[in-house]
């Protein structure tokens, strides 16, 4: 028996085959994150508040796309609730988006739980 044994159950070419795949497979999961993020990103999700009076749309990405205010709110005159409704909705819209997103990565990791965010990886 010899030093150099080719079997494939030790030494460096296992680890170098182990190694590769590793590599591969990392590209795939940042290619199917990097493919989820951009689906995520033609999501479109709403949030309201004052029964719909103030809406604001955004994407699955959280970035706030339009606010929509109805005229008779303006014409209350009432800048604090303006104000507040529109934090309101905002925030519903962001986080409608979150879970869009969310609902993408799920897809990527197979619905298995990661305890970071993959998406903040690549």
């Amino acid at each position: 028996m010899t030093d150099n044994d080719d079997s494939g159950t030790g030494g460096m070419d296992g680890m170098n085959l182990n190694l590769g795949s590793l590599l591969n497979k990392a590209r795939e999961v940042k290619e199917q994150v990097e493919q989820a993020q951009e689906t995520a990103s033609q999501v479109r999700v709403e949030g309201s508040a004052g029964a719909g009076m103030v809406k604001a749309t955004a994407n699955g990405n959280g970035q706030v796309l339009r606010i929509t205010i109805e005229q008779q709110l303006f014409e209350s005159g009432d800048k604090a609730m303006i104000e507040d409704l529109t934090v309101a909705a905002v925030n519903q819209a962001v986080a409608n988006g979150k879970s869009a997103m969310q609902e993408e990565m799920t897809k990527v990791t197979g619905g298995m739980q990661l305890p970071f965010d993959i998406s903040k990886l690549f």
